[in-house]
Order: C-alpha cells, then sequence, then structure tokens
C-alpha cells in the first residue's frame, strides 16, 4: 500500500523495520580439518569422555555398608561420595569451595590462555564434536553435507539422515544414562533400566538428559555458545594484551587477494583470501575480522591456515595463537615478549592457593563426630510438683566413621543441675550418660535437664553439652541455654 505521495503507509514500514530485526539462522557446515590443535581437541575429547563413562564405574571400598562406588551423589541417604572423601550435608561448604576453586581457575585460565574452557573442554564443545564427528562419517565432508541438504528427498538421503539421528540418539542416551549413574549405583541402575524396573524418577531424569544432549550437541550447536551460554559476554573483562588469542596476522597478511602461482608476493600480503579458515570454523566467523564474540579459541582455524601456507611454500603462522603484544612487535620488527605474571594472575594464583590451603586443611582437620543441639520450643520450659524447672533438648550424635561408636555426654556450666536422657532414667550418675551411634548415622536422643527452682539463675542461663568418643577422647562441645521463669 502507498499513499498519494507514493510512500509505504506506516503498517508497511513497521513490517520491513521487524522483519529487518530477525535473521534466519544460517547452519554451518565445518569442514574436516587436520593439524596440531585437532590432534589436541581429539586428546582432550577422548580423555574427558573416558572419564565421564568410566568414572561411576570405579569401586571403591569404603567397609561394611558403604556404598563402593567411586563417585556418587547419594541423594536419599544425603551422602556425596569421592574417592576416600564423604561430604555430609552439613559440610555443604565444600560444595561452596569447588565452585569458588572453579571460578577462579577459569579466571585464571582465560587471562592466560583466552577461551581455552570454551574450546576445548567445556560439555558443550566436546559432544558438539563428537556428534559433528558422526555426521561427516555418515553423510561426508562439509561440500557433501551441503550439497546432501539442497538434494531432494530419496532414499539415499533419507537412510543418511536416518543413521545420523539414531548414532546421536544412542550417544545420548548413553550420556544421560551415565549421568543418572552418578546418582544411584552404575550397575543395578542399569539392570533396572534395561528390565523396566526403574522408578518413575529414574526415568524422567534419563529422557531428560538424553533429549538436552540430543537437543544442544545435535542441533543449537554454536547457537548455545552465541546466545545461550553468559560466559562470552564478560570474558573479555580476563583479556589484556599479553593474552593469548586466536589472531590473525594483518600486518603480514594485508592486504589479501587472490593468488596465481609463480606470481610475485612483493607488494601485497600472504593471505589469499581462500577462506578456509571460515570454512572450519565451528561457528561459522572469520577470524580475520578480529576478535569476536561467536569465538571459542578452538584454533582451528590455524590448522586450516597452515595447511594453505604450507601448499604456498609461505611460513606457517598466518593465523596464530598470540598475543596483541607480539603481534605489534612482530609488525614492528621488535622482539617478542610473553608476560605471564601479571598483577592480574598474581592475584588469581594467590586466590588459588589460599582457597586450595583452606580446603585442604578443613579436609585434614575436621572431625568424625559432631553434635547438634535443639532446645524444646513448645513449651521453652516446664514447671515440675516439687518447683523444679525442667528444659527439653534434642541431641543429634554424627557418626561420620564406618564403625560404632561410645560417647559420654556431659554438661558445663549449670551448677547442680541434673541430667536424664529417655530410656536411661535408672542410670546412676546424674551429670554423665553413656550414648551410642552406629555407623555413619546420625542418632538421637531426647535430654531433660532438671535444676531447682532456688538455683535457676534468671530467664536464660548458658551452659555447654560436652559430648567424647571414648575410643580416641575426641570431644565436641555445643552451647546452648537454660530457660526458666
Amino acid at each position: 500500500m502507498v499513499d498519494i505521495y507514493g510512500n509505504a503507509d506506516a503498517q508497511s514500514r513497521q513490517e520491513q523495520k521487524q522483519e529487518s530485526l530477525y535473521q534466519s539462522r544460517v547452519k554451518v557446515y565445518p569442514k574436516k580439518v587436520a593439524g596440531t590443535f585437532r590432534r589436541l581437541k581429539w586428546a582432550v575429547l577422548i580423555i574427558l569422555l573416558g572419564i565421564y563413562y568410566i568414572a561411576p564405574w570405579i569401586r571403591w571400598d569404603r567397609g561394611p555398608n558403604a556404598p563402593d562406588q567411586a563417585f556418587l551423589i547419594d541423594m536419599p541417604q544425603r551422602r556425596a561420595y569421592f574417592l576416600w572423601i564423604e561430604i555430609w550435608p552439613q559440610e555443604i561448604y565444600y560444595l561452596a569451595g569447588i565452585l569458588l576453586l572453579g571460578a577462579v581457575g577459569l579466571f585464571f585460565v582465560t587471562s592466560l590462555f583466552g577461551r581455552v574452557w570454551c574450546g576445548y573442554t567445556c560439555p558443550q564443545t566436546v559432544w558438539t564434536d563428537l556428534f559433528m564427528w558422526v555426521e561427516r562419517l555418515v553423510e561426508g565432508d562439509r561440500t557433501k553435507r551441503m550439497r546432501l541438504d539442497k538434494a531432494p528427498v530419496s532414499s539415499s538421503k533419507v537412510t543418511k539422515k536416518i543413521a545420523k539421528h539414531g548414532i546421536w540418539l544412542v550417544i545420548a542416551a548413553l550420556t544421560g544414562g551415565a549421568w543418572i549413574m552418578y546418582f544411584n549405583d552404575a550397575p543395578t541402575v542399569v539392570v533396572n533400566i534395561l528390565t523396566g524396573q526403574a522408578s518413575l524418577k529414574v526415568y524422567g531424569f534419563f529422557a531428560l538428559f538424553t533429549a538436552t544432549t540430543y537437543l544442544l550437541a545435535g542441533w543449537a550447536r554454536e547457537q548455545v555458545c552465541v546466545y545461550m551460554c553468559p560466559w562470552p559476554r564478560f570474558q573479555s573483562a580476563m583479556f589484556d594484551e599479553d593474552t593469548m588469542i586466536v589472531t590473525y596476522e594483518s600486518w603480514r597478511g594485508e592486504p589479501r587477494g587472490k593468488h596465481k602461482k609463480g606470481s610475485s608476493w612483493e607488494g601485497r600480503g600472504h593471505c589469499v583470501d581462500c577462506k578456509q579458515c571460515v570454512a572450519a570454523c565451528p561457528t561459522g566467523i572469520d577470524i580475520r575480522d578480529g576478535v569476536q564474540l561467536e569465538c571459542i579459541g578452538c584454533a582451528l582455524c590455524i590448522d586450516a591456515c597452515d595447511e594453505i601456507m604450507e601448499r604456498l611454500d609461505l611460513p606457517k603462522g598466518l593465523i596464530s595463537y598470540d598475543t596483541d603484544r607480539n603481534v605489534a612487535n612482530k609488525a614492528a620488527g621488535k622482539p617478542l615478549a610473553y608476560r605471564l605474571v601479571r598483577p592480574r594472575t598474581i592475584i588469581y594464583s594467590i586466590l588459588l592457593v589460599v582457597v586450595s590451603a583452606v580446603m585442604v586443611w578443613s579436609l585434614a582437620t575436621r572431625a568424625q563426630i559432631d553434635i547438634n543441639v535443639l532446645h524444646d520450643r513448645n513449651p521453652l520450659f516446664v514447671t515440675l510438683s516439687d518447683g523444679s524447672i525442667r528444659n527439653g533438648y534434642t541431641i543429634k550424635i554424627l557418626n561420620m566413621t564406618r564403625e560404632e561408636k561410645v560417647y559420654k555426654l556431659a554438661f558445663e556450666g549449670l551448677g547442680y543441675a541434673e541430667m536424664t536422657v529417655v530410656g536411661q532414667e535408672d542410670s546412676a550418675s546424674q551429670n554423665i550418660a553413656r550414648l551410642t551411634a552406629d555407623p555413619d548415622t546420625v542418632a538421637t536422643y531426647r535430654v531433660f535437664m532438671i535444676v531447682p527452682a532456688d538455683l535457676v539463675q534468671g530467664e536464660v542461663q548458658d551452659f555447654d553439652f560436652v559430648l567424647t568418643e571414648l575410643q580416641s577422647s575426641e570431644t565436641v562441645r555445643r552451647a546452648t541455654v537454660f530457660r526458666g521463669p
């Protein structure tokens, strides 16, 4: 629609504006690449996938009545097992420490070597690499895949697509199943899943992890890195001029252009504009445009470019893994300088050492017993027939060992009080109790503290419960209060 002046009406202009803000996904067809960085990626992929799939099957003897899986997060029993380390619910601060170490470690590595996490060890990258390898195996390399997608429907095309997606689903199912094994005994849960005896919860999570692996690694791919992942948005804050990143040496490559065999390189750059770096990129960018959010630092473009340079009898490294400082030095003919020790790397190193030391010290010195004391809240106290005041407590003894333990429970700071443990009312002593706790359990006891009325000192009086393990003499104490009128 146009008006009498030949201008598009407002609705048409709005539609054109909306259309200009949206762009459909341009599918990326990465080509097969051979070289140093590709071999490194294969090595990292094999190691990481090997750890992921094999770790749940490793056994670790922890004694009788204990799970023998080396890596297990036992949600029903509220325990996490990592080789010889057993984490209880109240020790969740170890998880915070691990997350802090991971974050600082990621900052440290990024400040030194750029996005090596994204390019080599990120789960999205690892599984996407595996899925793309399957795709190349079934459908062929870049040109063949592009031609196949454009070809009309045929039996050959349908067969290849079904084969590819079938293998993807198998890998996704193995991935989802392996994740389930970290929360259940691996041999048991596999048998239960295959025989239909697993719970609906297990099947539900198995289906969820299978579906997400299939969708993210098979379909979304670079979309996850570009649009879903927050890391690219603030990774540049860790970069400086001494950070190693994938870099196009423009001083050497420009002006670019096609090159005829035998012609002189005088007055022109070494980049022949073959676009092999673009064809190799898993996110489909042109590294010659500089550092970009979409670049995951995989360095496959370096392998692709080095192959072309070798064919042209030119030095490798037109695209290289280098720092901005060295690129400028090369352009100016100055010597190279690598500065690994910088203020930010020093700060990150100190944080890593401090947090690691605190966690190791905490693990090495943590107690094998603990006690929790809960004062009755309703009523706060009871007045007995003789006028004495009684307070009730719930005592929880945490036995973190794999054997039964015997403890002595006493109190300090409450003068002439009498202590009674429910079930041990006939005990001879009124200020010491003998308690037991089964291996790797929390033993619960009800305890009453009774103070004569004339000895009650105010509404609140502080005192301690003292628990001693008889065999090792290890002692823990917990402060609480005695309440009166």
